[in-house]
């Protein structure tokens, strides 16, 4: 029976000579941790996990797995979703409305039933056209969202 391995920090990151290595070691150890937990089956109904608002033109819900996190993301109409970067592969998949994003140079609109693939360490940011409902897949799971160290979203407007 192989052994499941496990997480693990390179030196430079686990000393945190840096800001962004100390937050990147940081988010490292929170999804560690929640991936520690014993794998299990589970059913979740979106309506019973809270909407959480992060202002006032922008909620989510999100659902963590053992390597993977599922969001969704709840839009008003000119939301703006700042410039950023995170070390997580993410897919974005728009249910119903539109967002218009900004990445590597270029402006992409993506429309209900369309998938946006972002792969990690590019920046990039993003504009409500209309009301919008977004489903954002991350893997690994986003450590600054599970322990709300994601102050880019918690504010603007």
């Amino acid at each position: 029976m192989k052994k499941k391995p496990q997480a693990r920090t390179s030196k430079a990151k686990a000393s945190g000579k840096s800001n962004a290595g100390k937050s990147h070691s940081r988010a490292q150890r929170a999804v560690a941790q929640h991936a520690a937990t014993k794998p299990e089956l589970q059913h979740i109904p979106w309506h019973t996990i809270p909407l959480e608002e992060l202002n006032p033109r922008l909620q989510r819900q999100f659902l963590v797995g053992q390597e993977i996190m599922l969001a969704r993301v709840l839009l008003k109409k000119g939301c703006m979703v700042p410039e950023h970067r995170h070390h997580n592969e993410q897919l974005t998949y728009i249910l119903d409305g539109a967002l218009k994003f900004w990445i590597d140079g270029q402006e992409i609109v993506v429309r209900s039933g369309e998938v946006l693939c972002i792969p990690p360490h590019m920046p990039h940011r993003a504009e409500a056209l209309e009301d919008t409902v977004d489903l954002d897949i991350f893997s690994p799971p986003r450590a600054d969202w599970i322990n709300r160290d994601d102050q880019y979203l918690r504010g603007g407007k």
